[in-house]
């Protein structure tokens, strides 16, 4: 598994999933869970959708 999110992509999404995550866990609704998946996707550093789009924000080359 490639790396595809790096630069300031990689933080931004996991500032957002962490909003959303506390959101949904302080009242929010519930549709604020899908705050976990730009989380994991950042913390991983891999997004599936990525390459189905041919995209990558990485610029380290690591396999």
């Amino acid at each position: 598994m490639k790396l595809n999110v790096g630069g300031i992509d990689r933080p931004m999404r996991i500032v957002v999933g962490l909003a959303l995550v506390a959101w949904a866990l302080f009242g929010g609704p519930v549709w604020a869970w899908i705050g976990v998946v730009p989380l994991a996707t950042g913390l991983i550093g891999f997004c599936p959708i990525y390459p189905i789009l041919g995209m990558n924000t990485c610029s380290a080359k690591k396999d």
